[in-house]
């Protein structure tokens, strides 16, 4: 089992951050979507953002470890796609790290304006940087339209690895799914 990723697929470590972000992105943006029309005497008022936000920060700090892995580690090769989609594939899996950034720190902004830091489930606690109450009414808007755009990315993400694993017959997805060939 490789850790590391080669010029024939991902590593161990690349598809176990590539999933855990895939899942948590996806979690969080459904789970935000549900928090929204709680009502202030759901039981799940404070625990439903609690958990959003230690999850989104637990995501963040993923995100950064993950782009550290990514410039660390080989490319894949490439070569099976046309230039169109090498091209297209470059600006949306670079385009997910400033994007999922960005909403992030947005996330992070709502949260901490009042100057209160995040709690991580008890863990730690991410200290609130700026304090500038009022922040938190633009961050969520920007917060929310970022999360849109996101779930528009992965969809499009997904919808092309499923092109290229069903009407391509490309080893693109199973590279994500179990790693490089052990021929």
């Amino acid at each position: 089992m490789l850790f590391r990723d080669t010029n024939a697929g991902y590593g161990l470590v690349t598809r176990l951050m590539h999933w855990v972000m895939a899942i948590g992105v996806v979690g969080l943006f459904a789970l935000g979507l549900w928090m929204v029309t709680l009502s202030y005497y759901s039981p799940w008022y404070v625990t439903a953002p609690d958990i959003h936000r230690g999850v989104g920060m637990l995501l963040l700090f993923l995100l950064v470890l993950r782009f550290v892995w990514r410039l660390a580690n080989p490319k894949l090769d490439d070569s099976e796609l046309s230039p169109f989609e090498r091209k297209a594939s470059a600006v949306v899996h670079w385009g997910f790290y400033p994007l999922l950034l960005a909403l992030m720190l947005s996330g992070y902004l709502i949260s901490t304006s009042d100057g209160r830091p995040i709690d991580v489930f008890g863990w730690f606690s991410v200290p609130a940087l700026i304090k500038n109450p009022g922040l938190e009414t633009p961050a969520g808007e920007v917060h929310e339209i970022l999360s849109y755009v996101t779930i528009a990315v992965v969809i499009l993400h997904a919808a092309a690895s499923f092109k290229h694993h069903f009407i391509d017959r490309s080893r693109i997805l199973t590279r994500m799914w179990s790693g490089p060939p052990t021929n």
